[in-house]
């Protein structure tokens, strides 16, 4: 439900500035907000983008020129207030039994020994959850899916915020993982829930053993991920990619329908899509990054002939002057 911005104003000790009548309906992420979102910023750098975005209130630790139609919630630290109100509107709620009574389970889904529930997970019809998996609060899965033995599905987003004195301190997440129909996940995957919003898994999709998806990612429809590969907070995924083992993906980042990813590469900026292969650190098309490689297994040979070449023409040049 909506909630005044009064009432966080009072549990978070901030100072309003702009309308106190507006209500929010979400805690988001900078590049998450929508109307009804209240988010926070505390870096200058992201002022007038956090003012000027789509969202209704932002808790910020100064006072700046505000719209109209938005509220700034002034405190002395943004970040511990956001996570207060996490904490405050979603807090942790221990797992008390290997299956929660708030969890609901579809029909024909099988639940092997060990497996764990946790509160309000939603499975669909026709699953199968091999033993000793773990799917934590909130996480929902669709109809078909498979999850292989010792997965692990909705943990806590690996985010941090670096303090002053150089430690770190964990946002706490209330985001979730979803898994659409005819999803099938290796043993041994881990999937990250996202801080804010969701991680979503996108229906057909396929992912082998030992696969590691972070918070917030979004993995399009039909894609396959072979063993080992390891994707950052918040990246996308888009339809139809083939990712080989041991690729590494950084992280806020695109890549775009139809891709290949050969196996061990690593992506640090966003590839398109349209059916191209990748290969390589940094990965890059696969026609230049082999000529590259071609290239470099050359390169001892080319430059013994260019001592060579250097040689001669000294040794010419010290006939003559003698």
């Amino acid at each position: 439900m909506p909630i005044s911005v009064l009432d966080i104003a009072e549990l978070i000790g901030a100072k309003i500035i702009g309308d106190s009548n507006i209500k929010v309906t979400y805690l988001s992420e900078i590049h998450k907000v929508e109307e009804g979102s209240l988010m926070f910023v505390d870096n200058e750098k992201y002022y007038s983008q956090s003012i000027y975005s789509a969202a209704s209130a932002i808790i910020i630790d100064k006072v700046v020129d505000c719209p109209e139609d938005k509220v700034l919630l002034i405190v002395d630290n943004p970040f511990e207030a956001y996570n207060l109100l996490a904490i405050h509107y979603s807090p942790f709620i221990a797992i008390m039994s290997n299956v929660s009574p708030t969890a609901i389970i579809g029909s024909n889904t099988v639940l092997e020994p060990g497996v764990v529930v946790g509160n309000h997970v939603t499975i669909g019809d026709n699953c199968l959850v091999r033993a000793n998996t773990v799917l934590l609060d909130n996480t929902k899965i669709g109809n078909n899916v498979i999850i292989h033995a010792n997965s692990s599905i909705g943990n806590d987003a690996f985010y941090m915020k670096k303090q002053k004195d150089g430690s770190y301190n964990r946002w706490h997440s209330i985001g979730r993982v979803i898994i659409e129909d005819n999803v099938e996940i290796g043993a041994c995957c881990t999937i990250d829930k996202g801080v804010s919003g969701d991680t979503i898994i996108g229906e057909g999709t396929k992912l082998d053993n030992s696969v590691h998806v972070g918070h917030g990612v979004v993995i399009g429809k039909h894609c396959l991920l072979a063993a080992q590969v390891g994707i950052a907070g918040k990246t996308i995924i888009q339809d139809f990619v083939t990712i080989y083992g041991q690729v590494g993906i950084s992280k806020a980042l695109v890549v775009g329908e139809g891709a290949t990813i050969l196996a061990k590469a690593g992506v640090p900026k966003s590839i398109p899509g349209g059916n191209k292969e990748y290969v390589g650190i940094p990965a890059g098309e696969s026609r230049s990054k082999f000529r590259e490689m071609v290239a470099i297994r050359q390169l001892p040979d080319l430059i013994k002939k260019v001592n060579e070449i250097y040689s001669a023409i000294f040794k010419n040049k010290s006939n003559i002057d003698k």
